[in-house]
């Protein structure tokens, strides 16, 4: 297992998800803006999103994974398929009667998603007047429109979790491909709805959610044929409460803990940001712009990394395991540091050039821009969550990320309460790109005490040259924005074009800075992708 040419593989393939995405948020931007239908559509898909992480990535990327792999390697390919039709089985069971409950129970749930959509305009917050809306079908139509939204969207959380679980058997055998480009198809059949039935309809949001429908079905689709084809599709069975089910428990419990908090982080973020007009719509679109590096960086190498060092402590070689996950920070680093820099610096026209047309404004514009530069603060740090937890994780210890991730949710949520109600919606970037930070310290610290963790000479020389590289970088970029703000502030692809230079000539200026500074050389590069071992000095 290569560790950058998987990578590679699997930030390829989210390049390709995440452009479709960027496809897909412009087109809703332009049909929906920042109005009702758009606030109900980022709760409604933001939900199942939320528990999909709750039920398979915290389970099953922090205990399936290491267990699966442990089966492979130790007792071969057929005790492993009885452990994970188990998993399989099991996780349908919990996420049908899950899913019944929700949709039952959605109005009441809401309220703790998003309450301030039973306020109007200028209303201030009230838990007394935001329960007597509820009988009250006056004046809340956005809150009844985020309900019937989600109940549409809830089934995808049954389908993607299924992926997950399928993913992390492909993953584990070394293959990344299907389960890397699945959310393609995804975003395939959004941009369709987008493209060829909201335009049409009265009431295109509805569509929308219609397409997050299909698009879960289509995906699981998709990774069960890719199991089958090499035979390793979980069957059905009778869920039981065996000593495997129980070991993945005992270690899922926690990693569904410690996901389940970050998730109610963003939770916290949306029911805070409901109480501003449109805030709700502006983060969603801050957020997945900068999660568009967290992707291909991040969570490719997360992806990547942790049946890479689960496979490596199983035959005992721990310095092989701390090697590559040096590596694996160093990547990172070179490929997020600039990007950070890149958004910190010219957030406006970044949004601008994607975004504003139709109904997305320039005052949306700048209230967007203002968000993503915070969080692209916290990039760096969201990506190294993604590369240290795996160390824990690899090793079966769910609990201390678990406890990390509880220290996260406190200082996010305390200062997204304290700053939003002081400076607006950009408090929430804040407390949540802080948040980030703290996470990171407390995971790498914990690491290097326990020596799971030792940065080597090579890490340490080249980190400050990508550092001094992607600050270069900046500098140059923020000249060229005075020099091209007449087309910055011009036509619509007078903007996309614009931007085009900018990205072209940041890209250009990074790769030779960080080439002439010694932090990273592009002969490495070319041999880790080619499948030759990088060797660390």
């Amino acid at each position: 297992m290569n560790l950058l040419r998987d990578a590679a593989t699997v930030g390829g393939m989210t390049m390709v998800s995440r452009v479709l995405g960027f496809a897909r948020d412009a087109l809703i931007a332009s049909i929906l803006g920042t109005g009702p239908a758009a606030d109900a559509f980022v709760v409604a898909f933001r939900f199942p999103n939320l528990f999909r992480r709750f039920f398979a990535e915290g389970a099953f990327n922090s205990a399936f994974v290491p267990l699966y792999a442990k089966r492979l390697e130790g007792e071969g390919r057929q005790n492993a398929h009885v452990f994970a039709s188990e998993a399989f089985s099991g996780l349908i069971s919990v996420l049908l009667i899950f899913t019944l409950i929700a949709l039952l129970a959605m109005p009441w749930i809401m309220v703790g998603m998003a309450g301030g959509f039973l306020l109007v305009e200028g209303e201030s917050f009230e838990l007394g007047l935001i329960l007597s809306r509820l009988g009250n079908p006056d004046g809340r139509e956005k809150y009844d429109l985020a309900v019937d939204f989600t109940r549409i969207a809830l089934p995808y959380l049954l389908f993607v979790s299924l992926v997950a679980l399928l993913s992390g058997i492909l993953n584990s055998l070394g293959r990344f491909f299907l389960s890397a480009a699945a959310p393609i198809l995804l975003n395939i059949i959004l941009v369709a709805v987008l493209v060829f039935i909201a335009p049409y309809t009265a009431e295109p949001g509805r569509a929308l959610v219609w397409g997050v429908f299909v698009g879960g079905a289509v995906q699981f689709a998709a990774l069960a044929w890719g199991c089958m084809r090499i035979g390793v599709m979980p069957s059905l069975r009778m869920p039981r409460l065996t000593p495997n089910m129980k070991r993945l428990i005992v270690l899922g419990v926690p990693g569904i803990i410690a996901a389940g908090i970050t998730q109610i982080n963003l939770v916290i973020g949306t029911f805070i940001a409901s109480f501003e007009q449109s805030a709700v719509a502006i983060l969603f679109y801050a957020d997945r712009l900068y999660q568009l590096p967290l992707g291909l960086v991040g969570v490719a190498m997360g992806v990547v990394l942790l049946p890479d060092l689960s496979r490596r402590l199983r035959a005992g070689d721990e310095a092989s395991a701390i090697t590559s996950q040096n590596r694996a920070i160093e990547i990172s680093l070179l490929l997020t540091l600039p990007a950070a820099f890149a958004l910190i610096v010219i957030p406006v026209p970044v949004i601008s050039a994607l975004f504003e047309h139709g109904e997305f404004t320039s005052s949306d514009t700048h209230n967007t821009a203002a968000a993503l530069a915070v969080f692209a603060c916290g990039l760096p740090a969201f990506v190294l969550i993604k590369v240290f937890s795996p160390g824990f994780f690899a090793r079966e210890d769910t609990r201390t990320p678990m406890i990390f991730a509880a220290i996260n949710a406190f200082v996010n949520i305390t200062l997204s309460v304290v700053l939003f109600f002081r400076i607006g919606l950009v408090g929430i970037a804040i407390g949540t790109s802080t948040a980030a930070w703290v996470n990171t310290i407390l995971l790498a610290s914990r690491l290097w005490q326990l020596g799971h963790f030792v940065p080597d000479r090579r890490v340490r020389s080249r980190l400050p040259r990508i550092l001094l590289a992607s600050i270069a970088m900046a500098a140059v970029l923020w000249a060229l924005t005075g020099e091209l703000q007449s087309l910055l502030d011009g036509t619509k692809w007078q903007r996309i074009g614009a931007l085009g230079v900018l990205v072209t000539i940041g890209g250009f200026v990074f790769a030779v800075f960080v080439q002439l500074a010694g932090g990273a050389r592009i002969s490495e590069l070319i041999d880790a992708l080619r499948g030759d071992k990088t060797q660390s000095s």
